[in-house]
């Protein structure tokens, strides 16, 4: 079938180019195991075992979670007499009843050895009766040492000291003292998987280790795992939404995300649960999960996070900062818990606002931006954005609009620079979110700077996002939108070309609104196979490769051909809608950029015109994006959940890696080429086309 499309170059409305961004939250491994380069689990000895559902939980301490005595020779303990840090009070003690007994760390799933990689090793140590001997360091697989060091130790006494030397305190003090080595792997393979981290003591005895790391020489910024990081910078974000998510609020609120505890220097940050660790597959109904220890170690932490914006801007765009906050109040999915506002606990939540704002801008002079300094970042992080809430929304347990206030006048009586966020809620187009967007209009008709932009979410069903693509065309323009959670979802939650393709059309229509939709990121961001709780997502990962989904295309495309001014379209993409044809008209600088998705199973034709109807003949650049087999609609089978989406899949019917199999992205196909549009642009079936002419 034959359709035609004017091409205007008249502008409709000036949009933000750097709508497309990122949405960070530590689920599925995304931190701890991800993109965090640490390749030691439970480095600190402070594991719990998180158990239970919706308000219903037990935890438990499993500090030796990860680690074990590799023989009989030796016997791991854990002690809390006197740790490194008081915040993370567990550490491990091990005696050695011969020479060369050791300990090991299985290491997620077993690391990944490449040849001629280094890898940076450093661990706290503590002489309890160890008085002659060294360190033995070293990555092995089946009891073989594929990459080793020794580490000099010093005794802190006399080898022999007597009584009265002892009692009179001449001997010195036995004391934490950091070690560091390098590992640097020779074998014949370019890469070996499944090995573990062990350490040795060379004579026996008994010594007390923590914090102990491997990371490997090529982390970015000695942080970030490469190839995950490359795999963002290649996005060209224009903002982070960092670090959460349900995370932000908790299981409780005594588990909830206390920015403050994730800076400063490594062994001084508390430790944390994580709320996924009772989630696996996209469900909350079983007591135990597989990753029931999934932790936050905050070795990516607030300073992380902002220092990632930093490195992730470059000569397209630059990457801002959008951290969320805690508003007093735990999951509401998850719990009742809240502080009540105008009590001094809560004005402890508005103060760690305030001093986050210091922290990310404040000058070396004061206190927070004092310890920016010291982490290494004298100067400002730049900080403008901030989201009050994660997914808050009003009921009998919690007073959203009366937090939302307080917060607001409390930064903007100090910083009145800083653009606030608020919240609609987990779901659109229901009374909730009505309501939520009818308290910030009506504030902000006598305070202009109430609301700079209110959070939506939403994953639903490819239909609904085909269905809604002019979702935002009767929007106001007097407060913006933040899309700052949407997925497609398919019936079998898998990420799937047809799941992307709807997300391309929505796209569209955000584009075409990019007056008021200022950003927009998918989520979740990451799934390390084998620990999944949440399906579909932008890019799965093990500890040897990256795999990028149809998701990831559609928000590249986007990203890297965004426009400054929405053209006028006049109505065209109506009527083009009605037969599955949704477009968007930008312009950036000189050049016009033409995105159309055909969501039909068949090929289709588009006649281009200019304004005055004359056929368009351009030189242009022309990518398309299709599937690589042929479209089948998904059908939820009991193969994949017996109990239907979102319901609970018992690992007697299928492991979190077999649950990843069946829900694995789909290939997908990207040719880009050089053209001479003739008037004509083939669409084929179940496809993305990008312009640039």
């Amino acid at each position: 079938m034959k359709h035609s499309l004017k091409i205007s170059s008249e502008a409709a409305r000036k949009i933000n180019p750097d709508m497309i961004g990122l949405f960070f939250e530590d689920i599925n491994f995304a931190a701890d195991g991800g993109l965090y380069a640490e390749l030691i689990e439970n480095r600190s000895f402070e594991a719990v075992k998180s158990c239970g559902g919706s308000h219903n939980y037990v935890l438990q301490g499993d500090y030796l979670y990860a680690w074990s005595a590799k023989d009989t020779d030796g016997v791991l303990e854990v002690s809390e007499n006197s740790p490194v840090c008081e915040k993370n009070p567990h550490y491990a003690r091990f005696t050695a009843k011969k020479a060369g007994a050791g300990f090991v760390n299985k290491a997620y799933d077993g690391i990944l050895l490449r040849n001629n990689v280094t890898y940076k090793v450093s661990f706290y140590a503590r002489e309890v009766d160890y008085l002659k001997g060294n360190i033995e360091i070293a990555i092995t697989k089946d009891g073989g040492k594929l990459a080793s060091a020794t580490v000099a130790f010093t005794p802190a006494q006399p080898e022999n000291p007597n009584g009265y030397d002892a009692m009179v305190g001449n001997c010195a003090n036995k004391e934490w003292i950091k070690y560091e080595t390098e590992l640097t792997a020779d074998i014949a393979e370019a890469a070996v998987s499944g090995c573990a981290f062990e350490l040795s003591l060379s004579e026996a005895g008994c010594m007390e280790f923590d914090m102990i790391s491997v990371i490997p020489s090529d982390a970015v910024a000695g942080i970030f795992r490469k190839d995950l990081f490359e795999a963002l910078a290649a996005l060209h974000p224009g903002f982070l939404r960092f670090p959460g998510g349900c995370i932000v609020e908790g299981t409780s609120l005594m588990r909830r995300y206390r920015w403050k505890d994730t800076v400063g220097p490594l062994e001084q940050r508390k430790i944390n649960t994580n709320l996924w660790a009772t989630q696996g597959g996209n469900t909350l109904f079983s007591w135990e999960m597989q990753d029931s220890h999934y932790m936050q170690s905050y070795g990516i932490g607030f300073y992380e996070y902002f220092l990632l914006c930093e490195l992730l801007s470059d000569e397209k765009r630059t990457c801002i900062p959008l951290p969320v906050l805690n508003i007093g109040v735990a999951c509401q999915f998850r719990s009742y818990e809240t502080v009540p506002v105008g009590t001094a606990e809560f004005d402890e939540y508005i103060q760690d606002a305030l001093d986050l704002i210091e922290f990310a801008n404040g000058p070396v002079t004061s206190k927070f931006g004092a310890l920016r300094a010291s982490m290494g970042h004298p100067e400002s992080f730049h900080l403008t954005l901030l989201a009050i809430g994660n997914e808050q929304w009003n009921s009998r347990h919690v007073d959203l609009n009366e937090r939302y206030t307080a917060f607001e006048q409390a930064i903007h009586a100090k910083y009145p620079e800083i653009n606030c966020l608020g919240t609609a809620g987990p779901f659109v187009k229901e009374p909730l979110y009505e309501k939520a967007w009818e308290f910030y209009r009506s504030e902000c008709k006598t305070n202009t700077k109430f609301t700079y932009a209110v959070d939506e979410h939403y994953y639903v069903a490819p239909q609904w996002l085909y269905d809604n693509v002019d979702f935002y065309d009767a929007y106001p323009r007097d407060i913006s939108v933040f899309a700052g959670e949407y997925a497609g979802h398919d019936a079998n939650l898998n990420n799937s070309f047809e799941a992307a393709l709807a997300e391309a059309a929505m796209l569209t229509g955000m584009e075409r609104n990019g007056d008021v939709v200022k950003h927009a990121s998918y989520a979740p961001l990451f799934n390390r196979i084998g620990h999944t709780q949440w399906t579909p997502d932008m890019i799965w990962f093990d500890e040897e490769k990256v795999i990028l989904t149809p998701s990831y295309y559609v928000q590249k495309l986007f990203s890297e051909n965004a426009g400054e001014y929405a053209l006028d379209l006049s109505g065209q993409e109506k009527k083009l809608k009605e037969d599955k044809l949704y477009v968007s008209l930008v312009k950036l600088g000189t050049k016009r950029i033409l995105k159309v998705v055909n969501a039909k199973n068949e090929a289709q034709t588009l006649s281009l015109t200019d304004a005055s109807g004359v056929s368009l003949q351009e030189e242009a650049k022309l990518t398309v994006l299709t599937g690589t087999k042929p479209f089948v609609e998904a059908v939820a089978t009991n193969a994949i959940d017996p109990n239907g989406p979102n319901k609970a899949i018992a690992s007697s019917v299928m492991t979190n890696r077999e649950l990843c199999e069946a829900r694995w992205p789909e290939e997908i196909s990207v040719e880009t080429s050089c053209t001479k549009l003739q008037g004509t642009l083939s669409l084929p079936a179940m496809s993305l086309t990008v312009v640039v002419f």
